[in-house]
């Protein structure tokens, strides 16, 4: 179902010049908003240099997520600010590139004195190229450890 519903979004993209317009004109008029590439992705995650968080309402979150990703939901993320390290990035996502909740994420995390990036790809495009989706609650005890002043995560972003 993944498979199909990536190869649908491309053929429409191939088809649909405006959407392609839509989207890069949108992007643009946010100054600054480069999505991160996935495999800068994995290494500062290897690193320890990064908090990856999930924007999207918890129902999805536990239905799969990046592993060692952080769930607060957009609604929320105003409130729940300082729960997000100032000295590290932070990379947000939601559903994929036409999914606006990152974009909104990053706005606010970056008006608010973050350094904060947005992932293009949603969980089901990172579960396709063959990166692991961790499913159910992750809880915030033993997720994440300290290493020489770094939080570094736990866990394997490996194919």
């Amino acid at each position: 179902m993944c498979q199909f519903f990536r190869s649908l979004r491309s053929l429409a993209e191939t088809r649909l010049a405006e959407i392609r317009e839509i989207t890069r004109h949108f992007l643009e008029s946010r100054q600054g908003l480069q999505a991160v590439d996935r495999e800068q992705l994995l290494d500062k995650v290897r690193d320890g240099a990064v908090t990856v968080l999930d924007v999207r309402p918890p129902e999805e979150f536990r239905a799969g997520h990046l592993p060692g990703a952080l769930s607060i939901p957009l609604k929320e993320l105003e409130r729940r600010l300082s729960e997000l390290p100032h000295d590290r990035e932070i990379v947000a996502y939601c559903r994929g590139p036409y999914c606006v909740l990152a974009v909104e994420a990053v706005d606010m995390l970056r008006a608010r004195g973050f350094t904060a990036f947005r992932l293009e790809d949603g969980v089901r495009d990172w579960q396709a190229r063959g990166f692991p989706v961790a499913v159910g609650e992750e809880p915030l005890a033993g997720r994440q450890t300290r290493s020489r002043g770094r939080r570094k995560t736990s866990f394997s972003m490996e194919k």
